[in-house]
């Protein structure tokens, strides 16, 4: 069963408010909007501030190849820019990447100077935002499910379902005016499950295809772009969800001359035709997680949850997080064995153990206790900071657990150098080690993360009540 608080229902009627639509200005804080930078302005200061969609679809670069859709794009208008320079001095992007939601508000206040989505974005008359000329029309949303299932037709077969979206969503309004239409017929709305912020949209479509979630709604061109990646995913392209979209990019009203330079170089550019062989050759082999709560999997959870925890509840942490962990590293197998000496459920290493004072890590219960103590041990030595919260705070242990805490450390203080939240590994700190090691790292933390939002959604059945008080760690 989803966790009711996991839930947020569309409106039903015209008389309620419009809450569940996710906001476009980003956060709701008064600030007064700094001096426009126009063309001039940006020349003179040789930088260029791209506000970036932190989505990996939209945005990632690994190891020094372009992976997101917006790139190619942006490198190509650097170079139209520089080669438009005058006196020879060139113009150097600076990538701030944001939630998608955040966005526009940010360039208000004047972050940065342009915005590039790489996805449908509304504007609204108070953002005092411009818009270039589209750089893609007639964008349809497609309805997203997994082969095997049920198909659709009408988005209102879909009355009673749940929709996993991202804050943000293009497909909000649309769902909102549905329920509306379904509340009047007396017919159960279509609830939306706003995903963690931890995840985009290609989380999402890769927890679809795993059968975590169930359904989603996304552009075309995410689906066309993701189906090469996820070939288990179903399109139900006959469902009109809304009338098609244009993308864009933004800057605001009063940078004219910039807006200007976008518009003349987007009547000349053209997608690469090599725009996705890095991507598909990357991704193809990392986006693979499954759904750990298939019936053969629960069974062992429920096995294990005991000796999970009691180790959980000796280091203060979340047992899930340890369930996450193990089902990553061994599928719940205790008897699983690694090459090079990992050992166990938790694949831990002898020499790790050891480290934390277990030697006989052959017996389940210490193989539990090794791990515990040893994530506990680099969270504690390493991820103390009160400025963490502590889901951050989990996921740089994770990165440490498998890539080292001394090079995760000198990632985040890379990432607070170029001006990155170093206290944020999703989309933040996660960019400097796409740079510097490439995605394994990246997807090691994603994947243990995945499991534990599809334990976390579930976790009522999985805790009978009358059991162990739980522990407080998912926010």
């Amino acid at each position: 069963m989803i966790r009711p608080s996991a839930l947020l229902m569309l409106c039903l009627t015209l008389s309620l408010p419009m809450a569940a639509v996710a906001r476009l200005d980003g956060p709701l804080e008064v600030t007064k909007p700094s001096k426009v930078r126009d063309l001039a302005e940006i020349r003179s200061s040789r930088t260029l501030r791209v506000l970036v969609n932190q989505s990996r679809n939209s945005s990632g670069e690994i190891q020094g190849q372009a992976i997101g859709v917006e790139y190619h794009r942006l490198r190509a208008f650097e170079q139209y820019l520089n080669d438009q320079a005058r006196d020879g001095q060139e113009i150097n992007l600076k990538i701030i990447p944001k939630a998608k939601d955040q966005l526009l508000g940010a360039l208000a206040r004047g972050e940065g100077d342009l915005v590039a989505p790489g996805e449908l974005l509304e504007v609204k008359a108070t953002h005092k935002i411009s818009a270039s000329d589209p750089i893609a029309s007639g964008v349809p949303l497609w309805l997203v499910g997994v082969k095997g299932e049920r198909r659709f037709t009408r988005l209102e077969q879909l009355s009673g379902r749940t929709l996993a979206l991202t804050t943000g969503s293009a497909a909000a309004d649309a769902i909102n005016q549905v329920n509306q239409k379904l509340a009047l017929h007396k017919q159960p709305p279509i609830k939306v499950e706003w995903v963690d912020p931890s995840l985009a949209v290609e989380d999402v479509l890769e927890m679809v295809q795993a059968g975590i979630f169930h359904l989603t709604i996304v552009e075309k061109p995410i689906a066309e772009r993701w189906s090469k990646i996820l070939p288990k995913l179903r399109f139900d392209k006959q469902v009109v969800i809304n009338e098609p979209g244009e993308e864009y990019w933004f800057v605001r009203q009063d940078a004219a001359m910039l807006r200007a330079s976008i518009d003349r170089f987007l009547k000349t550019y053209r997608t690469p035709s090599d725009q996705d062989v890095a991507f598909q050759r990357i991704y193809r082999r990392l986006y693979q997680v499954r759904n750990p709560l298939a019936r053969i999997d629960r069974q062992r959870l429920e096995k294990l949850r005991p000796i999970l925890q009691k180790h959980a509840r000796e280091q203060g942490m979340d047992w899930l997080n340890l369930a996450a962990l193990a089902f990553k590293e061994s599928a719940l197998d205790p008897s699983a064995r690694s090459s090079g000496g990992p050992t166990g459920l938790m694949q831990i290493t002898p020499s790790a153990a050891q480290r934390v004072g277990v030697n006989n890590i052959e017996n389940l219960d210490s193989n539990v206790q090794a791990g515990a103590r040893y994530l506990s041990m680099i969270r504690r030595k390493f991820f103390a900071s009160p400025k963490l919260n502590e889901r951050e705070r989990m996921a740089f242990v994770l990165a440490a657990y498998n890539m080292g805490p001394e090079r995760v450390q000198g990632m985040r203080t890379e990432a607070k150098r170029r001006g990155l939240n170093p206290n944020q590994w999703f989309f933040q700190v996660e960019r400097i080690a796409m740079e510097q090691v490439g995605m394994s790292g990246v997807s090691y933390v994603n994947s243990v993360n995945k499991y534990y939002l599809a334990f976390d959604r579930e976790r009522d059945s999985l805790e009978p009540s009358a059991l162990e008080p739980k522990i407080a760690s998912r926010k």
